[in-house]
């Protein structure tokens, strides 16, 4: 995983290669197209952009209005805004009318950076995951990111993917990668524990899973790029053979992708499978270098080590 790319790079060089196959494919940003990769879409297609200004919830608005017309609206700003500011407009505009727009907003989590805790958001996956209707997506590296816009176009309905600022380890081979909206992928084999995440963590995941292995720890890791619609027959297969799991993500365990797991487990599973988290601790963000930021909230690959090895010894013998 030497080589890195940031998703909301691969997110803007796919819709150029997007808009030259399907006309009706339409962007919308919120003055930042530099920043969320936009730009490329706006140069190539300058007829089919529009710039609305820093008016996230305008941007929306128009979006669903697009969406009438049997457009394509992909409707970009950051995350922060464009669930925070925007959130009305997604759900009673779009999403309470099951229109097909996709709101792909980028320099989500505290990897944000040095932007501080304003635009900083990690509560984003809870306040969209509770609206109807709505798909919620997180790519884990360059190459999902691309496929996964591409599957939105063939996708009809409201979805929200989560984009990042920084570049990221390239996980997985562009020449032998298939993209399946609902479904988990099984990264990495394993019988001792399951460790799940998505976007920036699932790195982190492979990683502890290696050092856990020199430890004789087998540990299975699980890619849940799709939140919602969560695949629980994935979760649920693998929480049986291993009996026991650690959740890792870039948000705010409050309403995090902890608690959808916590709930499927709890609501099929007759077995006791104790289940760990690593997760932003109920804090807000604050400005600093992305590694001095994951370091500072524990988002690490030896909080995950600690807190697998913490699961095992929690399991029922």
């Amino acid at each position: 995983m030497s080589e890195k790319k940031a998703t909301r790079v691969a997110y803007g060089e796919a819709l150029v290669e997007l808009g030259s196959k399907n006309s009706d494919i339409v962007v919308l940003d919120a003055d930042l197209s530099g920043s969320t990769n936009t730009k490329k879409f706006a140069q190539k297609f300058p007829e089919r952009f529009f710039n609305m200004g820093i008016a996230e919830q305008n941007m929306v608005s128009t979006a669903a209005g697009l969406a009438l017309t049997g457009k394509i609206p992909f409707a970009s700003s950051f995350a922060m805004f464009a669930t925070g500011r925007a959130w009305e407009q997604v759900r009673n505009s779009v999403a309470h009318n099951d229109l097909n727009v996709k709101i792909a907003a980028t320099h989500a989590g505290i990897t944000l950076g040095e932007d501080g805790a304003s635009h900083q958001i990690i509560e984003d996956i809870a306040i969209m995951n509770v609206i109807p209707k709505m798909s919620v997506l997180v790519p884990a590296d360059a190459v999902e990111a691309k496929a996964m816009t591409k599957a939105l176009v063939e996708y009809q309905g409201p979805a929200y993917i989560r984009l990042g600022r920084p570049n990221v380890p390239i996980i997985f081979d562009e020449n032998d990668f298939e993209y399946e909206l609902g479904k988990a992928r099984l990264v990495k084999e394993g019988q001792d524990i399951t460790i799940i995440a998505y976007g920036v963590m699932l790195s982190k995941a492979i990683e502890a899973a290696e050092k856990l292995e020199t430890e004789g720890v087998k540990a299975e890791v699980i890619n849940v790029s799709t939140i919602k619609p969560l695949d629980e027959s994935t979760i649920l297969q693998s929480a049986k053979k291993t009996g026991s799991i650690v959740v890792a993500e870039e948000h705010n365990r409050v309403g995090g992708v902890n608690c959808l797991i916590a709930s499927c487990i709890s609501n099929n599973l007759n077995s006791f499978c104790p289940m760990e988290v690593v997760a932003i601790e109920d804090r807000f963000g604050q400005s600093g270098k992305v590694d001095d930021l994951l370091e500072e909230y524990g988002l690490t690959s030896e909080n995950i080590v600690e807190k697998a090895k913490k699961c095992i010894k929690r399991k029922v013998s």
